[in-house]
């Protein structure tokens, strides 16, 4: 396998709101690592490093963290993002072994097009599997090329990698092709008719008007 991402984090001592603003503005993320019946720690990483092992890793990334010296093998679990920015504000990460499995949720992407006149809705945009933690998958492609109105394909349908097993429900939707929806247009003489029958009977009123008025200055 290819050499894995190594990460060095600094402990930390304060904690808080204004503490973790106060790293961010260094340039540092906060985060906390826990897992494998070890104390929760507390630390915080250079914040263009993590955001280098997410884009190019993905959210299920696994590496090795260097706290004082000592190494870790984590993965990341959960990270907040900054909505305005998509900075990650706060990470969390666990501790995990060679050789164990770890419960992920896997991005599904579909390549191809379907049959002329059909779309293609996706319902799951993950699903939830058991992979080796040194083997995760970065996504799971599902080609829809030529597929016909009506077909569907649940997560039970779905090849699973190697080294992966199926957590989510097997009846859990993820592509469904679909006939696209028609714009409702109005039947011939319904728009328009009600306006028109208004000017005109504006019109005539405005006529009335114009008549009594001719009327009361010829008085």
């Amino acid at each position: 396998m290819a050499k894995m991402t190594r990460l060095e984090a600094q402990p930390r001592n304060e904690f808080g709101k204004g503490a973790s603003r106060r790293l961010r503005r260094a340039g540092r993320i906060p985060a906390v690592v826990y897992g494998n019946e070890q104390e929760p720690r507390h630390i915080s990483v250079d914040i263009l490093e993590f955001h280098s092992l997410l884009r190019y890793e993905g959210v299920n990334a696994v590496f090795e963290l260097v706290v004082e010296g000592e190494e870790h093998l984590v993965m990341v679990k959960a990270v907040d993002q900054n909505v305005l920015t998509l900075d990650v504000d706060h990470a969390d990460l666990m501790n995990v072994k060679r050789g164990e499995k770890v419960e992920v949720e896997i991005p599904v992407v579909y390549t191809g097009e379907p049959a002329p006149g059909a779309l293609v809705a996706q319902d799951a945009d993950v699903i939830a599997v058991l992979a080796d933690v040194l083997d995760i998958p970065e996504q799971i492609e599902l080609d829809v090329e030529g597929l016909e109105i009506g077909t569907q394909i649940t997560a039970g349908e779905i090849q699973m990698p190697s080294n992966c097993e199926l957590v989510s429900e097997e009846d859990t939707l993820v592509i469904n092709i679909v006939e696209p929806e028609e714009e409702e247009l109005p039947e011939p003489g319904e728009e328009g008719e009600g306006d028109a029958v208004g000017e005109a009977g504006a019109d005539e009123e405005e006529s009335e008007e114009s008549e009594d008025a001719e009327g009361e200055s010829e008085e």
